[in-house]
């Protein structure tokens, strides 16, 4: 499972957006917790165990700060560890790092992702991408990229050359541009809603872990409608500090979370009461598909189009189903993948192979979102190079799961699975978006694989009928394969 996959499963089941830092400051420390000379860490670790113990189930995620630790020398490093493996392997950890250092990043990501096992971390961005780069080659990790703090004496240069246009801003922009969005999320550091819209108009699909806002109390409300995306998610807010200090901690942070899901209610109806002006004439269906949200959004990116259209067969169909404009809409091609995602969980293989040309975006997507490496089949063998058929690094003898957009006759999958099985590759899996049930997921069983979708065209054409968003001349084009 990677990070935002972990933490959305933690903020469900403790119905939370709430970061709890845990930091060994030993200023503090509630008065019980007095520590004696020479056994301060002993102390804080007591402390910070009894908090994790207390908030397992109030919080999304923990956030340590590793300069806190690292202020205490080698001991402090230890209660690290300690406090590491005390955290409930289902809730993840953000590293509280704003690691800036290049040189050292390649070595610091394996410290972190692979011995201590923390789920997410936080980074400097003034190095550039590449600061990033060696953290995102861990598919299931993230990397929170602090655009903007709160402190006063930042103003100068994270509001230059002008207010209107500030660095903090052109940040945002250039660090979408880096990575996925369950891998790439920002921390964005203010106390006013103006500024926390401002960032969530330039990045409708990051997630925002925000800090500093609790210079006034009052503007909560405003600060989450401000940060929530149009899904009402995509937020994640930090428990006051001065909260761990207080003689009834847990109390505190209960009442907080009870605060804020009553905003979180507000700004969720309000999405909720978009998306149905937006995307239907009624969502309240009598039997939801589970991907009624994804189906309907297709529809929208006009995926699905009407007309004559000759397709990859030869034949000349009614309408076209088009893939390919997801790409440019991150948040539909993560729901995309994620849908995939969940079916290859249950195969077994060593390879995925993506079949060109659609696929591969998809192909590159999974490899991404479950570490798993791909490899393709090229549509035509090049006269120069290499001349290979298949690209990417693999061993005859191993298994390869075959990816592809749509199935409609079969004849392009069972190409590509034949190129596959030609260097000494196993096949036994094909998993496609859309089955469109016209005799090709027959003929791939015929030839011995097993055909999985995330959806078939019958699904989706009665989704989009039943919400209101075909005729009955379009639903019937669907539905029965309308071909000339």
């Amino acid at each position: 499972m990677n990070f935002l996959d972990q933490l959305n499963a933690a903020s469900d089941r403790n119905q939370s957006i709430l970061v709890l830092g845990l930091d060994p400051n030993p200023e503090m420390l509630p008065a019980h917790h007095g520590a004696a000379h020479g056994q301060l860490t002993d102390e804080l670790w007591d402390w910070l165990n009894q908090i994790i113990a207390a908030t397992a189930d109030l919080v999304c995620a923990y956030k340590p700060s590793l300069g806190f630790y690292q202020s205490l020398g080698a001991s402090g490093l230890e209660l690290l560890e300690q406090v590491l493996l005390s955290i409930p392997a289902d809730i993840p950890v953000i590293l509280d790092a704003k690691h800036s250092d290049l040189n050292s990043s390649s070595l610091f990501a394996h410290t972190i992702f692979e011995q201590w096992h923390v789920d997410a971390v936080t980074l400097n961005p003034f190095a550039g991408q590449d600061q990033a780069a060696p953290f995102l080659v861990y598919p299931d990790k993230a990397a929170f990229i602090t655009c903007r703090t709160s402190n006063p004496g930042a103003i100068a240069i994270q509001d230059y050359p002008m207010p209107d246009a500030p660095l903090y801003l052109h940040l945002v922009k250039e660090v979408a541009a880096w990575g996925p969005p369950n891998q790439v999320c920002l921390e964005i550091g203010t106390s006013e809603p103006n500024i926390l819209a401002k960032v969530r108009h330039l990045a409708p699909e990051r997630l925002i872990l925000a800090r500093s806002i609790w210079q006034d109390p009052a503007a909560l409300a405003a600060m989450i409608t401000a940060g929530l995306n149009g899904h009402g998610s995509g937020l994640l807010l930090p428990v006051p500090q001065d909260f761990l200090a207080q003689e009834n901690p847990v109390e505190a942070i209960a009442a907080l979370n009870a605060e804020i899901n009553q905003h979180r209610q507000i700004p969720q109806q309000q999405a909720e009461s978009q998306q149905c002006n937006i995307w239907t004439s009624n969502l309240c269906l009598l039997e939801e598909h589970p991907h009624q949200d994804l189906i309907l959004q297709l529809f929208d990116l006009d995926c699905i189009l009407f007309g004559d259209y000759i397709q990859a067969s030869g034949a000349t169909f009614s309408y076209y189903v088009d893939l390919r404009k997801v790409i440019s809409n991150p948040q539909v091609f993560h729901q995309m993948i994620s849908a995939y995602g969940e079916i290859l969980k249950t195969l077994q293989f060593n390879r995925i192979a993506g079949l060109p040309y659609g696929a591969l975006p998809t192909a590159t997507g999974l490899s991404l979102h479950l570490g798993q490496p791909m490899i393709f089949p090229r549509k035509e063998v090049k006269a120069h190079g290499t001349r290979r058929v298949i690209e990417g690094h693999f061993q005859p003898g191993e298994t390869a799961v075959v990816i592809d957009d749509t199935l409609i006759s079969g004849k392009s999958a069972l190409e590509g699975v034949e190129k596959l099985t030609s260097v000494g590759l196993k096949v036994t899996d094909v998993v496609v978006f859309i089955n469109h049930e016209a005799g090709g997921a027959d003929r791939m069983r015929a030839a011995g694989y097993h055909v999985h979708e995330v959806l078939t065209l019958a699904e989706i054409t009665e989704t989009l009928y039943e919400a209101g968003r075909i005729d009955e001349q379009q639903y019937s084009a669907l539905l029965h394969h309308d071909q000339r």
